[in-house]
């Protein structure tokens, strides 16, 4: 009664693959998702360039550097598509099979009889899944200066998928221009999504994580000018994500103070950045005592959630850049442009 059916399931013991299109998008990027747990970075790389420049044993994470082989950075979406689609052919297998069992069964029943059987196979069709590459394309398009790879990020990366290049200065300079990039959009992400609530907490979303970028900039930036001075004493791991702890580290290295390059409420306003990308990265922005006593912010009490506003992410954005050309002075290099965007 059911050999077609069972022909299928026969056939399906024995195949070990199924072949899934991953398709670009419509500007040949492709993408990739960090693998270390800790990250989940997304990012897109060329597809001409993940083949003829990213290697097969190792690829890096432009936002935290992690490396890997070029099998492990599938994305979810990109693996729950995949799966989806597969479990839709073999459906559709099966329901191929179910259908001429059916039609063959039918054929046999006697006509005109007292009582009738018949089979039907309901093989409407299902839910259509787009694939990964129909998402929204990412915003800033790079250039690595040393390999010549072109990838794309939202917001901040530091280190070349192809070659893990990573020019601390211009990666600075590129990272802040995605900051601001991600805000100069956000009237348009507020227009183009319909549900009120749902754009302003993707909007949200868009302010907190580029304060979290531009304190992030800073801190790789900060550490790679200066692992390169003469005088540079060890210093722990994410030092100068702690704002008074790498100013200290800095006076010992070159003897000059954060002080010199801005001033006391420069300096203060910074504080509270940093110490709000500690709640945004560990308490989902859930103000605690340290926080209180170490920002000197007065606004928030133990157990609210902080505000982050577009206007004070710029500020921010902009205070990091002077700190940072300030440092680079002091080092005795020169700034220099972000690599090449398009």
């Amino acid at each position: 009664m059911f050999d077609e059916t069972i022909r299928a399931l026969e056939a399906l013991k024995g195949q070990q693959t199924v072949s899934i299109a991953i398709e670009d998008d419509d500007e040949g990027y492709f993408d990739r998702e960090c693998p270390s747990e800790e990250c989940l970075f997304q990012f897109k790389v060329l597809s001409e360039d993940w083949t003829n420049k990213v290697s097969d044993d190792q690829v890096f994470c432009p936002s935290c550097g992690h490396s890997a082989d070029a099998d492990k950075w599938w994305t979810q979406q990109q693996i729950e598509h995949a799966q989806q689609a597969a479990l839709a052919e073999i459906a559709g297998s099966l329901t191929n099979a179910m259908t001429r069992d059916a039609v063959q069964w039918n054929r046999r029943q006697p006509k005109g009889g007292f009582v009738s059987m018949t089979m039907k196979v309901d093989n409407r069709n299902t839910q259509v899944l787009l694939p990964p590459a129909a998402a929204e394309a990412m915003q800033l398009k790079i250039s690595c200066p040393s390999c010549e790879c072109h990838y794309a990020v939202v917001g901040a990366a530091f280190f070349c998928p192809a070659c893990g290049h990573n020019a601390a200065d211009q990666q600075f300079a590129q990272s802040i221009s995605g900051i601001l990039q991600s805000l100069d959009a956000i009237a348009l992400v507020r227009s183009a999504i319909a549900d009120r609530d749902v754009a302003e907490n993707t909007i949200r979303l868009i302010v907190e994580n580029g304060l979290q970028n531009a304190v992030t900039a800073f801190q790789r930036c900060a550490e790679a000018i200066y692992t390169e001075l003469p005088t540079a004493g060890k210093a722990r791991r994410n030092a100068f994500q702690n704002l008074s702890e790498g100013d200290a580290l800095w006076v010992a290295a070159t003897g000059t103070p954060y002080s010199a390059h801005l001033s006391s409420n420069e300096l203060a306003a910074l504080q509270r950045a940093f110490q709000q990308r500690h709640l945004l990265a560990h308490t989902q922005g859930i103000v605690d005592a340290d926080y209180v006593i170490k920002s000197g912010d007065s606004r928030f009490q133990a157990g609210q959630r902080i505000v982050v506003r577009e206007a004070y992410v710029r500020e921010i954005a902009e205070l990091v850049r002077k700190l940072t050309d300030g440092l680079l002075a002091d080092a005795g290099r020169t700034k220099k442009p972000a690599p090449s965007t398009e």
